[in-house]
């Protein structure tokens, strides 16, 4: 589910040759991959279970074939010729010792038919999720209902790592309470108001923030997620409220998207962004 910035596009605010604003025509360069992307072979479209080894002690997980068991730091799969699994692409009889998958679903290594079935660990439990790209979601897709591009919902903002990293325990949208490491808040106006936002810095050093405002639940979804880019050496970033996303547990019911944090809930309508997800 990329969140790329088209390079080709200025972001400085100039209009373009025809008059229109270039942000506006790079807005919509990206909710045309995000569309692309959800509706891709192994998008979010595609997950039909998320399967929790702890909750089926027998090994055998429902509508998969072969037997699964955790063991330590490791998945233990074992299956027979007859199952029709395979590993890291040939056909696969015995058994294997997996790790967690952290390539993209189409590079997990264990395949059945069409699906792959891709190994997850969080917090310690191990499951295997199903991605089926013939899955009743996908084909009912219809796009993704998106606010236009507004200039008045990216505005400047100030990244603020906290001293220490931290830890919050939050439900999740399976239920569960997880653990939801955040490394410090985003702090931005908007409309005369100062608004902030706590945020995680992911791998590639981009923030991810996961954030419900006056518009959730009703207008939009119940919550979703903002991707801002990098921030400056000085710690200004832009914070593009027309890229809010909706998280994955909007197109599956199978994913375990956190709910915001406290003190995540903006007290105003963001209407910009994602709103929805379209079928028919």
């Amino acid at each position: 589910m990329s969140d790329t910035h088209d390079s080709r596009v200025p972001d400085d605010g100039t209009d373009g040759p025809d008059g229109a604003d270039p942000r506006a025509a790079d807005w919509r360069h990206w909710h045309e991959q995000r569309e692309a992307a959800v509706a891709s072979s192994y998008g979010p479209l595609s997950l039909t279970g998320t399967h929790w080894l702890a909750d089926f002690p027998d090994g055998r997980l429902p509508d998969l074939p072969g037997e699964w068991r955790e063991d330590g730091d490791e998945v233990v799969l074992t299956a027979d010729a007859g199952d029709g699994l395979t590993v890291d692409g040939e056909p696969f009889a015995g058994t294997v010792r997996l790790t967690a998958d952290h390539a993209p679903v189409h590079g997990s290594r264990v395949g059945s038919g069409g699906r792959r079935l891709m190994v997850l660990r969080r917090e310690g439990l191990w499951a295997v999720r199903d991605f089926d790209p013939e899955s009743a979601a996908r084909r009912a897709f219809r796009g993704i209902e998106a606010t236009p591009y507004d200039p008045r919902w990216a505005v400047p903002g100030v990244y603020r790592p906290y001293e220490e990293a931290l830890s919050v325990r939050v439900e999740n949208a399976d239920g569960r309470e997880r653990g939801l490491g955040l490394t410090g808040e985003v702090v931005f106006e908007l409309d005369g108001r100062v608004h902030a936002l706590q945020v995680a810095v992911e791998d590639d050093g981009t923030l991810w923030a996961v954030f419900a405002d006056a518009t959730s639940g009703r207008s939009t979804f119940r919550f979703r997620f903002l991707r801002p880019a990098a921030p400056a050496e000085d710690g200004t970033v832009t914070v593009d409220l027309n890229r809010a996303l909706l998280p994955p547990c909007a197109f599956a019911d199978h994913f375990i998207c956190p709910f915001p944090p406290p003190g995540n809930t903006l007290d105003l309508a963001v209407e910009a962004g994602e709103r929805r997800v379209l079928t028919g």
